[in-house]
């Protein structure tokens, strides 16, 4: 085992876009497990938009990464030594180790992995809190029906993807908005969503009107800015809107110009009778078991299907968390550590 203990801890706050200097690679020693503890060397981290949101001081639902603290992160980490009688020295564990290759734990929530039943990277995504924000959004705040359509952007990222086929597990007509035409095809071709948008294209709101003759009955919000924009006018009466992210909001510094849009939606709250609600996963924490009974059945059975982009190395992870919120990542970004 080694003797040093690589960390990326947050150099600095951005205003904007992160960039490289925002971070710091750093070398220590590694950490000691007393008793009660377990010392876990992580295997794979994952990056998530979330993130974005820690490297600001603004209040939100969870407190920020302090300067010169480790960034947050889930992990798949080996249990390497222990002092706690639940685990044991070889155990493979999800846990929030952050990044850096070792950290302790006293056990709270770690959850035991069983690398036959899947592979553990999935623990960080389709079977992780993405699939779990996409199972309990959607069903619980979305509640698709047949017949009906759902909408969702990032529609290749882990949340989205998943989105889409539980909605067409539900028997509703799905169509995915993603950024050019390898994920669209991804989306119908390997997917088997309805129709794909490419928010790139140089006509996004008559491409998703045509994508969607019926109007939209259920809308997952993962982007904001100019895809709600085109999504707002096609919402039908008592569409139901997810709102689980706002990652082209995320580095914003000032509001957009233009004229005020809140009275537009607040008018289409109104009129249309919509329901938006906002909502962070452990919400919905009484539905984990749920979840996790549902779409590992759903994924030994082959009827949902995930895509993984693996990265080598923890110094990897500023560059490719940078790439993440400019859509750069095709399917549930992962750094092997």
């Amino acid at each position: 085992m080694s003797d040093v203990n690589r960390r990326i801890v947050l150099a600095s706050r951005p205003h904007g876009e992160p960039t490289p200097a925002h971070f710091r690679l750093e070398r220590g020693t590694v950490p000691v497990a007393r008793e009660g503890e377990v010392l876990l060397r992580n295997r794979y981290l994952s990056l998530d938009p979330y993130m974005r949101g820690r490297m600001s001081a603004a209040k939100s639902y969870a407190k920020p990464v302090e300067i010169n603290e480790v960034m947050v992160g889930a992990t798949v980490a080996e249990v390497v030594a222990s002092h706690h009688p639940g685990f044991s020295v070889g155990d493979t564990v999800l846990a929030y180790g952050g990044w850096q290759d070792f950290s302790v734990s006293n056990g709270q929530g770690l959850r035991k992995l069983d690398p036959a039943s899947a592979p553990v990277t999935t623990a960080l995504g389709i079977l992780g809190m993405p699939g779990m924000t996409a199972y309990t959004g959607l069903l619980t705040i979305g509640a698709p029906k047949a017949g009906e359509t759902v909408v969702v952007a990032a529609a290749t990222g882990p949340v989205g993807s998943l989105v889409g086929q539980i909605a067409k597990l539900k028997g509703a007509r799905t169509v995915g908005i993603a950024g050019g035409a390898d994920k669209c095809r991804h989306l119908t071709e390997e997917l088997g969503f309805d129709a794909a948008v490419d928010h790139r294209s140089g006509d996004l709101p008559g491409a998703l009107a045509a994508a969607c003759p019926d109007g939209i009955d259920v809308y997952f919000e993962n982007v904001g800015g100019a895809v709600f924009d085109a999504v707002l006018p096609l919402l039908n009466d008592f569409a139901r809107i997810p709102v689980c992210g706002l990652v082209a909001n995320y580095n914003m510094t000032e509001l957009p110009p233009g004229p005020d849009r809140v009275p537009a939606v607040m008018r289409a709250v109104l009129s249309k009778r919509l329901t938006f609600r906002g909502f962070i996963v452990w919400d919905f924490a009484d539905q984990e078991q749920a979840f996790l009974s549902d779409v590992g059945q759903w994924l030994r059975e082959g009827r949902v299907h995930y895509r993984e982009d693996v990265v080598e190395g923890l110094e990897s992870a500023p560059e490719a968390f940078i790439g993440l919120l400019k859509g750069r990542n095709f399917g549930k970004l992962v750094v092997k550590l």
